[in-house]
């Protein structure tokens, strides 16, 4: 008996519409329901996570948990989106908050040495390097200052 595809509801279809026009950049369910609100399409954020756990579970969506404090975020897998075996980083504005995919060969040397000489497998996929990215670096935002670390003795 062959499989059959998935039962798709029409919101589940607008959606999935809408995640192919993101070409792989993370979003978070709040910037779903805030698009869709935009369009004026009723859209609730309890419809949004569910849908969007379901393509988490059939493999179409990538969910990133970064840390305690923020929001997941999401990324389009399937078709031209950002292929899960393609290796990468992340980079998370401090001030913005917005996640960034980095592939870097430098990083990926990091990782051999590492493994090669330490022992430890660093999973790409949950690494994640805190700064500021450039538009709010340009803004001179006061995270944009270095931290005094000085201790006198």
């Amino acid at each position: 008996m062959a499989a059959r595809a998935p039962y798709r509801t029409r919101q589940q279809e607008i959606l999935l519409d809408y995640l192919k026009t993101t070409g792989g950049r993370h979003f978070t369910v709040e910037e779903v329901r805030d698009y869709f609100s935009r369009k004026n399409i009723p859209i609730g954020l309890a419809t949004i996570y569910r849908h969007l756990e379901k393509l988490v579970a059939e493999g179409v969506v990538q969910k990133y948990v970064i840390d305690e404090k923020s929001a997941a975020c999401f990324s389009y897998v399937a078709g031209d989106g950002c292929p899960e075996d393609r290796r990468h980083f992340h980079l998370k504005c401090e001030c913005c908050g917005k996640l960034f995919h980095l592939e870097c060969r430098e990083l990926e040397d990091i990782q051999r040495h590492l493994a090669a000489g330490h022992g430890f497998a660093l999973n790409p996929f949950r690494t994640v390097f805190y700064g500021l990215c450039s538009e709010c670096a340009g803004k001179g935002s006061p995270a944009a200052e270095p931290a005094d670390d000085s201790t006198e003795e």
